[in-house]
């Protein structure tokens, strides 16, 4: 049986692919920060009741653009609930991080999801992780605990929050790779829009606070710009190579930082920048292996 080969890129397709990339990354860091303003008013529940159920407008605009309810045909229901279950859990440890400490010093620890997936690729997805690949692993914990030094205020600051976080979204971009096998983008963003908010609505009754209009405004905003920037990232992927978009995924940083100052006047301490520019960097490295890996394994692929 023929092997499937990737599409290949041109270079309009690589430019076109970073702008997706680049405008994604500045509306998901406008989503965190807006998120960040509202959990200091609101549970996180209600925050991700609002966020997916918003975010399924643009959802719905690519279902019906991509030939209707037929793209959202799927036989593993169990699979996309047990995703958005550790998607849910997620959301709310991130959020639970932004209510805690400052927006920068949560964005820098999420970047430590590649080593976590790194980590978990070797019993989940049966790959062999190399020496180069270790290396930068651990190099990568070496800053987060620059940026965190052990102690018993972790918790308290919402470090272990944003830690888990980057923990269990490593877990669900493993089960991504595995559903993509049968299952289109549509559908995993659908329905993990929909699991999310019913898991929330589930909730909800517990800790609704009604909100005020301006602050339903910020809900329809987060929650609307959270589904285009979902969608936007995705079309970067398709047109990018991950060893091209993963340097401008790390332009939240830029942003989060930013936005911290203009809106809380929050400065970082020079642990967080080096440690994140440690993590950064590990991540970077990693990427570059994964890629000379696969290309390797494609050439070799080719030569049978």
């Amino acid at each position: 049986m023929a092997s499937l080969q990737m599409p290949v890129l041109t270079r309009e397709d690589i430019r076109r692919g970073i702008l997706y990339v680049v405008a994604s990354v500045f509306v998901f860091a406008i989503v965190n920060a807006i998120v960040k303003w509202l959990v200091a008013r609101y549970s996180v529940v209600e925050i991700i009741v609002f966020r997916s159920l918003f975010a399924l407008l643009p959802c719905l605009y690519v279902v019906a653009r991509n030939g209707g309810l037929g793209v959202l045909r799927t036989h593993r229901f169990h699979d996309h609930a047990t995703r958005s279950a550790l998607q849910f859990v997620s959301m709310m440890c991130i959020f639970t991080a932004f209510s805690l400490m400052p927006l920068a010093d949560a964005v820098a620890i999420t970047f430590s999801s590649p080593l976590f997936l790194t980590i978990l690729s070797i019993p989940f997805l049966g790959e062999q992780v190399g020496p180069h690949r270790w290396s930068a692993v651990v190099l990568g914990f070496v800053g987060i605990l620059v940026i965190l030094p052990p102690g018993a205020g972790m918790l308290h600051t919402g470090a272990l929050f944003a830690l888990a976080n980057a923990l269990i979204n490593a877990s669900v971009t493993i089960a991504i790779r595995r559903m993509t096998l049968t299952e289109a983008s549509t559908a995993l963003a659908f329905y993990q829009q929909v699991c999310t908010a019913v898991l929330g609505l589930l909730a909800l009754p517990f800790f609704w606070r009604t909100p005020s209009l301006s602050d339903l405004g910020l809900f329809l905003l987060a929650g609307l710009i959270a589904g285009i920037g979902q969608l936007w990232w995705t079309e970067g992927c398709r047109f990018t190579p991950a060893a091209v978009a993963a340097p401008f995924s790390y332009t939240s940083m830029v942003w989060a930082l930013a936005l911290g100052y203009a809106i809380w006047g929050d400065v970082p301490t020079p642990a967080v920048l080096i440690g994140a520019a440690i993590v950064i960097a590990s991540g970077l490295y990693i990427v570059y292996r994964e890629t000379i890996r696969r290309a390797r394994s494609r050439a070799l692929a080719g030569a049978d």
